[in-house]
């Protein structure tokens, strides 16, 4: 529990360094949703997956489509940031809170994720970027009608506390939290699922609205983050993209997972 609380405490320091932008009487600005981007760098991911998952988020903020939904929102505008993450403590900002309310500042987004190659680490702990994620919303200073951590993997938690604890401890705090499964390679290591969108969907995903969407093919994924975000932006919920059929059995969400002292 300590090991939680000081790292929410270093979350919320990082995420108050830069100081969101407010208005002219002091008060935070207000954005139709503050989302995080919370991107798996583990050392499952190929360094050519993870140039072309990168080039799917840059390529996204540059998109008229992208810099219409926002505009739309009752608001119009905002707020992004880009995370990366693999095992317990080990998370890094690539791109910090970003306010955009139109194509100049989600250029200018995108052009500054572009500017920072990915990296690859060891672990996996989903857990520990939603605890990470959650931080970075509860420091961020914007005051979003819709708070949103966009998870995308492409293996179980298997490091940390629990992952359904993480998510339950984050929608409890009326976080939503959204999913792009990765299902490119069959499984090969130890790590990996065969039903990873399944995993995602019973465990990882949570909250009003909550959605996922799996990528089977490499040429989808610029497709896949596109309409992510412009679903995240707009606020729609839409129609759930897998109905658990009747009497289907859940995923199991400790399949990655050791037994952990942190999970109690």
């Amino acid at each position: 529990m300590r090991s939680r609380v000081v790292a929410l405490l270093a979350c919320l320091v990082v995420a108050g360094t830069a100081g969101p932008p407010v208005r002219a009487g002091g008060d935070p600005v207000e954005v139709d949703v503050a989302l995080v981007l919370a991107v798996d760098v583990s050392l499952s991911m190929t360094g050519d997956e993870q140039a072309v998952q990168r080039e799917g988020y840059v390529e996204a903020f540059r998109n008229p489509a992208v810099h219409q939904a926002i505009r739309q929102g009752m608001v119009g505008r905002i707020a992004v940031t880009y995370v990366e993450w693999a095992g317990v403590g080990n998370q890094r900002i690539v791109v910090p809170w970003t306010l955009i309310a139109g194509p100049e500042e989600a250029t200018g987004f995108a052009e500054k994720l572009g500017q920072s190659p990915p990296r690859r680490s060891t672990w996996t702990s989903i857990a520990s970027a939603i605890d990470f994620s959650a931080g970075l919303l509860a420091g961020s200073g914007f005051e979003a009608t819709r708070r949103v951590i966009d998870v995308s993997g492409d293996g179980p938690n298997n490091q940390g506390r629990a992952v359904t604890k993480a998510r339950d401890d984050a929608v409890g705090q009326g976080i939503v939290i959204n999913g792009l499964p990765l299902m490119i390679r069959e499984p090969s290591g130890p790590w990996d699922i065969k039903d990873l969108d399944l995993y995602y969907r019973d465990c990882v995903i949570g909250g009003s609205g909550s959605f996922m969407v799996p990528v089977r093919e490499r040429d989808q994924f610029a497709a896949a983050i596109r309409t992510k975000i412009i679903r995240e932006v707009a606020g729609r919920e839409g129609e759930p993209l897998l109905r658990r059929a009747q009497g289907e059995p859940r995923a199991n969400c400790f399949i990655g997972e050791r037994p952990n002292p942190d999970w109690d």
